[in-house]
């Protein structure tokens, strides 16, 4: 992949760029191997490839510049640099990006400046659905100084970018670089972005969590549903679920069987979004819950046969893992971004369980970073 900015030196985002990707790819398999040394009885499949550009479907900028002349993309230091043209982003988004940047002009509206503290619009986030080429646009803005404008000026915006489905204000008042805060202003009559991964319905609200690699992440989802279909029991949960991603597929099986599944997440959104899905695939055997996983989890007296977990970066930890154990589900599906703290809480949850299947998949190209994907069977089982 060529990239101007980091032959240049302005962004070191990518900084496995200048390294073939078929040895990036080789040397995160081999990372993992290193880290799965104390597990060698699981079979490590071989790692799942991205495309190697043009695979990023949601775009995180910072708004530099002025009004008149806005930057979308990072600050070097204090040295604004524009990634409109970034080859990680599909096709679409650059002329999306030039839009959103005549926008800012129209509406008047000043990046913000965290040394000086002035200005009001702190970021831009986009994200487009691959399934339909629909787009969700998000303002951070300081205050709601500039709301009234934004409203003014949107329906020329939608006007000249028909594909805009959805678009909202977050405000973030705070002076530091906290990426969004609690509060999210809606401004268009559509609140969701329908996204469709392996004919699973997925509704993405302006604050939930969506892999970032959708072309991964329906590879990831399918795996899962291909490893769970002949696991034998009836029951599901999934904890971390977001909008159902994982619990929709593994409980729509191809085979026939259909599994209870419960879904917890703490977003009350998010679950929403995961419901109005299950509705729409008539799956009945179906709860979702907004709930903290881990308090969820504690509380709970029966077991799932099937446990699957997908946490942030900071994985399980050993509260949860020992809240697993003690619930002693027969099989343990567990999704990680992060391999290390996976490899953390494989210590403890082999307490009880085999390390079964083990494999990776390049959510991230270019980085050191990637998703892995096991599955465990409880030793007594």
């Amino acid at each position: 992949m060529n990239c101007v900015e980091f032959l240049a030196g302005r962004c070191n985002s990518c900084n496995q760029l200048a390294v073939p990707y078929a040895t990036q790819l080789e040397q995160k398999q081999q990372q993992l191997a290193l880290l799965l040394t104390p597990f060698a009885e699981a079979e490590l499949l071989p790692a799942v490839a991205s495309e190697e550009q043009g695979f990023r479907t949601k775009a995180k900028m910072v708004v530099s510049g002025t009004k008149d002349q806005p930057v979308l993309g990072i600050l070097n230091g204090q040295t604004p640099v524009d990634l409109s043209a970034c080859p990680l982003y599909p096709a679409a988004f650059a002329p999306a990006f030039a839009l959103i940047k005549s926008f800012i002009q129209r509406a008047a509206l000043t990046p913000y400046q965290l040394e000086q503290k002035q200005g009001e619009l702190k970021l831009i986030l986009l994200s487009q659905s691959q399934h339909s080429g629909r787009f969700m646009l998000r303002f951070v803005l300081r205050s709601k100084n500039c709301l009234a404008s934004i409203q003014k000026h949107l329906p020329w915006l939608q006007q000249q970018w028909p594909e805009l489905e959805v678009c909202s204000v977050n405000l973030q008042p705070v002076h530091m670089a906290v990426l969004e805060g609690p509060e999210e202003i809606v401004l268009t009559p559509q609140e969701l972005l329908r996204e469709e991964l392996n004919g699973i319905p997925l509704y993405l609200t302006p604050q939930s969590f969506f892999q970032t690699n959708t072309s991964v992440a329906a590879a990831l989802y399918a795996t899962a549903k291909q490893w769970a279909e002949p696991l034998p029991g009836q029951t599901l949960w999934d904890l971390f679920c977001g909008v159902g991603g994982f619990g929709l597929h593994l409980a729509s099986s191809t085979q026939g069987q259909r599994r209870d599944l419960t879904g917890i997440e703490i977003a009350p959104k998010a679950i929403a979004s995961a419901t109005r899905s299950a509705s729409e695939l008539g799956l009945a055997e179906v709860k979702f819950q907004a709930l903290d996983a881990a308090a969820f989890a504690k509380a709970s007296e029966d077991a799932p046969d099937l446990l699957l977990v997908n946490p942030p970066r900071r994985g399980l930890g050993a509260a949860l893992c020992q809240s697993v154990l003690a619930l002693q589900p027969v099989w343990l599906i567990y999704s990680s971004c992060n391999p290390e703290t996976l490899a953390s809480d494989l210590a403890l949850l082999t307490q009880d369980y085999q390390l079964l299947k083990v494999q990776l998949f390049d959510m991230f190209p270019h980085t050191h970073h990637a998703e892995v994907l096991t599955l465990l069977q409880r030793r007594s089982a």
